[in-house]
């Protein structure tokens, strides 16, 4: 998909929009998706050099959010979003907590902006992704010069970030069940092995796997993988009702 131009008529934004959001949903799980978005925002948003996807966790007193970084197109950018969290916060981020958009036109100008000025980076757009009362996930932009996010990137950046937000939402629910699918298989199997061996009936045998996670303090789906990884080997055998 060849970079946007900035200022395009609404057509063509469209037909781009449709074209990352297809990319977008072709990922298979959270992370690809996070992945393919900070290529795509490169590819997309204008006046994007970098970016990267972080989340943001509320500290207990104002500007002190930790910000852990969770994709980026390089490694430039997985520096600066990891210095800018407990040890070298950033102001600008805590304002993402009320608004959708945060912007830095200058880091060299702006005096807080000392990771990003120091790795040739000029100037950042912060677009909120996600958010709950403890957390925030953010798509930033940046770019080496300076004043490099005008409206046009904060219009498009906004339209993008919605789609990159459907789309993480869908690869989310896709692996849970998926992991859903393998944990209810495990447990089956598990099952099956116990009946095997202590010669009860389904219903017993899955009570007998419950009993023996909460006595174990072990979740049930690992007390299940032990017992399959161990059948055979005469192992495990200690699984009982009581």
């Amino acid at each position: 998909m060849p970079r946007f131009p900035g200022g395009s008529g609404g057509f063509e934004l469209a037909e781009a929009l449709t074209a990352a959001a297809r990319r977008l949903h072709e990922t298979d799980t959270p992370h690809t998706t996070l992945s393919t978005a900070v290529r795509l925002a490169v590819r997309f948003m204008p006046g994007a050099e970098h970016a990267g996807i972080s989340v943001i966790e509320r500290g207990s007193r104002p500007y002190t959010s930790q910000r852990r970084p969770l994709a980026w197109t390089d490694e430039v950018v997985r520096s600066v979003e990891s210095r800018h969290g407990g040890r070298e916060p950033h102001p600008h981020w805590d304002h993402l907590w009320t608004q959708p958009v945060a912007r830095i036109e200058d880091s060299e100008a702006d005096g807080r902006g000392g990771a990003l000025s120091a790795a040739g980076l000029r100037s950042a757009l912060a677009l909120r992704l996600r958010a709950d009362r403890r957390r925030l996930t953010v798509l930033t932009a940046y770019a080496s010069k300076p004043r490099a996010f005008g409206e046009d990137a904060t219009r498009i950046g906004r339209l993008f970030t919605a789609h990159v937000g459907i789309a993480l939402d869908s690869a989310t629910v896709r692996e849970q069940l998926t992991e859903a699918m393998r944990t209810r298989d495990l447990i089956g199997q598990a099952t099956g092995i116990l009946m095997e061996r202590q010669n009860i009936d389904a219903a017993s045998a899955f009570e007998s796997l419950v009993k023996a996670s909460q006595r174990e303090n072990v979740k049930l789906r690992d007390l299940a993988r032990r017992i399959v990884d161990t059948h055979g080997t005469g192992a495990g055998r200690g699984v009982n009702e009581r």
